[in-house]
């Protein structure tokens, strides 16, 4: 068995289209597996939320009984506890013979019957918090594997021990992918239910069966968020003590072809330093690099566990070189200078400046720049017998402000020029040919791009990318920069009006915020707004429609007229200063997090 495949002990007790049954009578509930060969009965004791093995025999027939596609977790609540389910699930295809699903439908049962033991106050936290909940599940992105390892990249795999396979799904995942870890942490402390849970990862899998020249290949593109410093656009920047890094993602381009099998593994993350951007209704508010943290120690935290994971790294910093980010980009090329590493190189290429006036052609530049050193780094590559040929020695790691728009280009640009060497080595491209020239081909890579840059903007800004019309073309488009001009204008009411909730939701998601049943009176989400919040926007808003109604309904005289017009037009330019002055107070900010967080 190559090294890369999963023993069946190890595998999830989840493993068919049907995949378990849950049962609930007053006091427990029962998970029973369809088609795992065993008669193990996963039991939830409702009051004590005890969890136990027990046989098919002791499920009551009087339960009510409902078909589910997984376990997610469980977490708690004002309310108690809630076990949350996996109820409709999506194939995505396969990989290496497994099956990959996508979730799609979540539950969240209450192991309590009812909560009229809550007070109202308590009722209202409580619907805050399932919602918060709900609202991250039903964020698009989450996938899983029932005896395949998802959190892990195919080099990884192949160089475990007999003891790393001998675990079960959870024990060696990666957790830094692991989105429902928190969720099944009693789980992880009773090795004996391991296998009715299965990690879940969060991010974007595209699985294309592809033809060149008359031979056909699997072509996968998998995206991994770090849930790690996880969070939105504006309220998680920069690095935490630990140096996790932001918006943290490892992607991984697969092509398989009889039996053998090549990867190409990049990354991406938000500068690593302490910075922030919070919002305070400014279009694009200016970053701040914190003066009072040492930048250094986080800094090689970070890069010293990106080189041991992934060897080399060539940093590719994509920000502006001039206006706010120019003090970013600065800060970013003097730590690098000051860790002296020879593991490390850094790369700075200002994408707006390089092509504007739509010189899309000039990415090139780069491209060519880095060559040699892409070479140098290969790829991994395993032949039909399960023999590893080569392996990834380094990678590239990209960023832009948000880690979205300029490197998911970039990046599909770089796993291009890869795949054009795996698929000749491979046999399917003749010497010669270009995958340029696949139109076919070019059509599904360029989507399968696009489509991740959507699905990772989604979970970060809470829009879809930037530029993909240039992914999907290969140019850019007057109808893409319409659509971009919308984005934006979608990104900038998000980040200022709903983003804290959504911070909030997976701060709760991933326990970084617990709730305390036991603890009465006020909590964070009922946290008073000052004064200032509904006054100055009423203020403005009845200026502003009497200036309006002033130059609709004229007085006797011009003068008049303008003078009317002149004062009311006054009072709502001066309040609206007066709130943007004051921004950082209107904004919907998080009430959850922790303050070492935010900073």
């Amino acid at each position: 068995v190559p090294k890369s495949e999963l023993p069946a002990a190890a595998a999830s007790a989840f493993q068919n289209a049907s995949d378990a049954r849950k049962h609930a009578s007053p006091e427990k509930f029962y998970i029973e597996a369809c088609d795992d060969g065993s008669n193990d009965v996963l039991v939830i004791d409702r009051v004590s939320t005890e969890m136990t093995l027990t046989g098919i025999k002791d499920i009551p027939p009087s339960g009510v009984t409902r078909p589910i596609c997984g376990i997610m977790g469980t977490i708690r609540l004002v309310a108690g506890m809630y076990l949350i389910v996996i109820t409709r699930k999506r194939k995505v295809g396969n990989l290496f013979g497994h099956t990959v699903w996508k979730a799609v439908e979540f539950d969240m049962i209450s192991y309590k019957k009812t909560i009229l033991h809550l007070t109202d106050s308590q009722m209202q936290d409580n619907k805050t918090f399932l919602s918060m909940i709900n609202s991250v599940l039903n964020t698009d992105g989450f996938y899983f594997c029932t005896d395949y390892d998802l959190t892990h990249t195919q080099q990884r795999l192949a160089n475990t021990s007999p003891d790393f396979q001998e675990m079960s799904l959870l024990e060696r995942a990666d957790q830094r992918f692991v989105w429902n870890g928190y969720l099944l942490r009693d789980f992880f402390a009773q090795p004996e239910l391991q296998k009715f849970a299965f990690p879940v990862v969060h991010g974007f899998i595209a699985m294309k069966p592809c033809c060149i020249n008359g031979k056909i290949f699997e072509w996968i593109l998998i995206s991994r968020r770090s849930c790690f410093r996880a969070g939105v656009r504006y309220y998680v920047r920069g690095i935490d003590s630990e140096g996790h890094a932001a918006n943290f993602v490892e992607t991984e381009q697969i092509v398989q072809y009889n039996n053998s099998r090549a990867a190409f593994v990049q990354t991406r993350g938000s500068m690593p330093f302490f910075w922030s951007q919070r919002p305070n209704l400014k279009y694009k508010p200016k970053p701040q690099i914190s003066g009072t943290t040492n930048h250094l120690d986080g800094f090689q935290r970070h890069f010293d566990s990106q080189v041991l994971i992934y060897g080399k790294q060539v940093i590719l910093n994509l920000v502006n070189q001039k206006g706010s980010e120019l003090p970013l980009e600065q800060a970013f090329a003097k730590l690098v200078n000051t860790m002296e590493n020879g593991m490390i190189k850094y790369i700075a290429f200002d994408f707006h400046k390089e092509c504007s006036k739509m010189r899309w052609h000039r990415l090139q530049i780069l491209v060519d720049a880095v060559a040699e050193m892409q070479d140098e780094f290969g790829y991994f590559m395993l032949n039909s017998d399960g023999r590893v040929m080569s392996e990834q020695s380094g990678t590239f790691r990209s960023n832009c402000m948000d880690c979205l728009d300029r490197t998911n280009v970039i990046q599909s640009l770089l796993a291009r020029r890869s795949l054009q060497s795996q698929l000749q080595r491979m046999g399917v491209l003749h010497v010669g040919q270009k995958i340029e020239e696949q139109a076919d081909f070019e059509k599904i890579y360029k989507n399968a791009w696009a489509d991740n840059a959507n699905a990772c903007a989604k979970q970060y800004a809470g829009t879809g990318a930037l530029k993909t019309d240039f992914t999907r073309t290969g140019k850019r488009t007057q109808w893409g920069l319409v659509m971009d001009g919308w984005n934006s204008m979608i990104r900038y009411y998000k980040n200022n009006f709903s983003d804290g909730f959504r911070q909030d939701s997976i701060d709760l998601f991933l326990g970084n915020y617990t709730v305390d049943e036991s603890v009465e009176g006020l909590t964070p989400l009922r946290v008073q707004k000052d004064w200032k919040f509904l006054t100055l926007p009423i203020v403005m808003l009845v200026a502003f429609s009497m200036c309006i109604i002033c130059l609709l309904l004229a007085g006797d005289t011009w003068t008049e007229t303008l003078a009317y017009v002149l004062f009311w037009g006054t009072a709502s330019a001066v309040t609206a200063a007066v709130i943007l002055f004051n921004g950082k107070e209107f904004v919907d900010a998080p009430k959850l997090v922790q303050k070492e967080k935010m900073d």
